[in-house]
Parts: C-alpha cells; sequence; structure tokens
C-alpha cells in the first residue's frame, strides 16, 4: 500500500505569533490535533513557558513537544513558532518560520513589536494565509508573500464596492475616526 501524496508533502500544523507574556497575537492552526480552543491554548501555554528561557534571538531554534516539532524565533517582544508532526523535516518547518518572520518584517518595515502587530493584525494574518493554506506549504519566499500581501493592502481612495472586507472596515475606521478629531 503506498501512501497518498498529499500524506509525502511537507506540512504545518499551526502558526502561533505571541507576545512576551505568552498571549496570543495571531494563532491559526491547520490540524485537529487540538480540537478546543482550550486545547489550543494549553498547547501554546506549554511552548511559551518551555522555550520563554531559550535564547532563540539570533537563530531558530527547534524543540519537541507532545510528539511535535517546534521551530520557534523571538524578536523585541514577539515570539514566533511553526510546529509539525514529529516525522516532518525540521529543515522545511525552519524555512517556513524563516518565511513567515521575514515577510512580517519586510512588511512591518522593520518595525517588528507588539504594537506595530496588533495595528497591522489583518497583514499578519494575510501573511500566514500566503505561507501556508490547510497546512500545504505553498511559498516561502519572504518577498513574494510581501509582495502578494501588499498587493491586498489597503486603498482607501477605492471605492466602497471594490474593497475587501478588511480594507471598508479600515477605511470605516479612519472616516470615523477624523470624523471624532473634527
Amino acid at each position: 500500500m503506498s501512501p497518498s501524496k498529499l500524506e509525502l508533502c511537507p506540512s504545518v500544523k499551526n502558526i502561533i505569533l505571541l507576545d512576551s507574556d505568552g498571549k496570543r497575537v495571531a494563532v491559526k492552526y491547520f490540524s485537529d490535533d487540538w480540537p478546543t480552543n482550550s486545547a489550543k491554548e494549553t498547547f501554546e501555554k506549554l511552548v511559551f513557558n518551555k522555550t520563554q528561557k531559550t535564547n532563540a534571538r539570533t537563530e531558530a531554534e527547534i524543540a519537541m513537544f507532545e510528539n511535535n516539532i517546534v521551530v520557534y524565533k523571538f524578536v523585541q517582544d514577539l515570539h514566533f513558532f511553526v510546529t509539525g508532526a514529529d516525522d516532518e523535516n525540521e529543515l522545511i518547518l525552519s524555512t517556513v518560520l524563516q518565511a513567515f518572520f521575514d515577510s512580517v518584517g519586510l512588511l512591518l518595515r522593520g518595525n517588528v513589536d507588539k504594537k506595530e502587530a496588533l495595528e497591522n493584525l489583518d497583514v499578519i494574518l494575510l501573511c500566514i494565509d500566503e505561507i501556508v493554506d490547510g497546512g500545504i506549504i505553498l511559498e516561502t519566499d519572504p518577498s513574494v508573500i510581501a509582495g502578494k500581501v501588499a498587493s491586498n493592502s489597503i486603498d482607501s481612495g477605492a471605492p466602497l464596492s471594490e474593497q475587501t472586507l478588511s480594507q471598508a472596515l479600515a477605511t470605516a475606521r479612519e472616516h470615523l475616526a477624523r470624523s471624532l478629531l473634527k
């Protein structure tokens, strides 16, 4: 019995972005390994607590947690994590982590911190969507990822009918803020 082609394809179980207190900034799960939100939060706390004392600021680190490989890297007050199955290739997971890390850095123009990440959460979530879809790795070139995400960026001059929902909400928020400041 030969394995299906999908089983041979490298995959990611989740991409997690936490702050320096272990709180969620952006997360996306592609696996049923954590069926409930509380199971996901428990996993995130475990990973955060186990990696907090490491120095993953210059190079990505690799660790095993609950039969999962987790690669992670820290910058400022953000902790980036990518999780794969225990038989997944660490180099591929590390490439996904580096793609996420670098593309976020490009899109935030080097200001990679919690405040900037929260203000640009839509961009970070789009970034994750460009890298992985349903656990399957789509793209790992940070400039390509950043280019695709930037092409979806807000054009507040465009008519609302031509904007995506997040763009329309951002435009409405901007107009509301302007009207309140008058």
